[in-house]
C-alpha cells in the first residue's frame, strides 16, 4: 500500500504539471491525490467494492481540496482535478471496449454498468462535499 500510495503520489504530481498547475501548488495536489488513493486502497480492502472505494476516495480528494483551496486562497479545482485522476475508472472503460471488440456484449456490458457506477460515485462524492462546504460558509 505504500508504494502505491507513492506512486499515486508522483502520477499525481506528474498530472499536476500537464494541466499547469503552479509550482507552489504541487505538493498540495499530490497529496490530495495520495490520500484519495490511500483511502482507496482501504475502503475497497474493507468493503470489496470497487465503488464503494471510489465513492470514499473521491469524498477524501473532495475535503483535502476544499481545505487546501481554503488555505492557500487558491481555487478548489486546482487540487481536485488532478487529485481526482487515481479515482477514474480507466481499466473499467478499457475492459467494456475491449469486450465490444472481442464480441463479448455481456462482459461489455458488466464494465461499462461498472463504469457509469465509478463515475456517478465520483460525481456524487464531489457534489456532497461542496455542498457541506457551502453550508459552513453561510452560517
Amino acid at each position: 500500500m505504500v508504494i502505491q500510495t507513492i506512486g499515486a503520489f508522483l502520477a499525481v504530481l506528474s498530472f499536476s504539471l500537464l494541466l499547469e498547475v503552479p509550482r507552489k501548488y504541487l505538493v498540495l495536489a499530490g497529496g490530495a491525490g495520495a490520500a484519495g488513493w490511500l483511502a482507496y486502497l482501504l475502503a475497497e480492502s474493507w468493503s470489496g467494492s470497487v465503488i464503494a472505494a471510489a465513492f470514499l476516495s473521491s469524498l477524501m480528494v473532495a475535503l483535502f481540496s476544499h481545505i487546501f483551496a481554503r488555505a492557500f486562497k487558491a481555487p478548489v479545482t486546482v487540487f481536485l482535478v488532478a487529485g481526482i485522476l487515481p479515482s477514474v475508472p480507466g481499466a473499467s472503460i478499457y475492459r467494456s471496449v475491449s469486450y465490444v471488440i472481442t464480441n463479448e456484449p455481456e462482459l461489455s456490458s458488466r464494465y461499462l454498468v461498472e463504469t457509469l457506477q465509478i463515475a456517478g460515485a465520483i460525481a456524487v462524492a464531489i457534489f456532497i462535499m461542496d455542498s457541506l462546504f457551502r453550508l459552513g460558509q453561510k452560517k
